[in-house]
């Protein structure tokens, strides 16, 4: 089976497992991911806000926007990389995920990394870098590359590049970090290509 037909079926076991069952209720669509199953980046936000909820995607509202334009000025398409969350449901009133809920979807978020087996990982605010990064503070770690071993569920470790940026909504509400997350971004292909194996 191809890439896409393992994350096909990654979503139909969310969805038979009832995972996080609250959020799913009151969610419109499961928003697994959008782009290349073959890509060498993977961006992982928190979670999906009211547009991403009604069409089923990640990262389609103003953030979104957001990153598609920087994703264009750094000379990559959306559909070159992969695009996800940690939870992959809307939380009410777009609140922050709550550990709890982070914790319920990383053993799937792991599953479809190990689909996907990028070269880098790119996360986009303190959400989905506490997961590589827990004791990091994205103010002091953020446009920098680190090597960390992932382990999945069965045991098995894999090391991979981790790139922690400020989420494209912060940038939005903070003039100030709009700069930095395009810079930092402009970066990530240079990075990666002095980083990798």
């Amino acid at each position: 089976m191809d890439k896409q037909g393992l994350l096909d079926e990654l979503k139909a076991k969310i969805t038979e497992r009832n995972v996080c069952r609250e959020l799913a209720e009151q969610a419109t669509n499961l928003v697994l991911g959008d782009g290349n199953p073959d890509a060498d980046i993977v961006f992982i936000g928190e979670a999906p806000g009211k547009n991403e909820d009604e069409q089923g995607l990640p990262f389609v509202g103003a953030a979104g926007k957001f990153l598609n334009e920087m994703l264009a000025a750094a000379g990559m398409d959306r559909s070159d990389v992969y695009i996800t969350n940690i939870v992959k449901y809307r939380p009410p009133n777009n609140r922050d995920p709550k550990p709890e809920e982070k914790q319920e979807f990383w053993p799937y978020l792991a599953e479809q990394l190990e689909i996907i087996d990028p070269k880098a990982i790119i996360t986009l605010g303190r959400h989905s870098m506490e997961f590589f990064l827990p004791d990091a503070k994205i103010g002091e770690v953020h446009g920098h590359a680190f090597r960390k071993q992932v382990k999945f569920h069965d045991g098995r470790a894999v090391e991979w590049l981790i790139v922690p940026l400020y989420h494209p909504a912060a940038a939005l509400y903070n003039g100030g970090l709009r700069q930095t997350l395009i810079d930092d971004f402009l970066n990530v292909p240079k990075l990666i290509t002095t980083s990798s194996k």
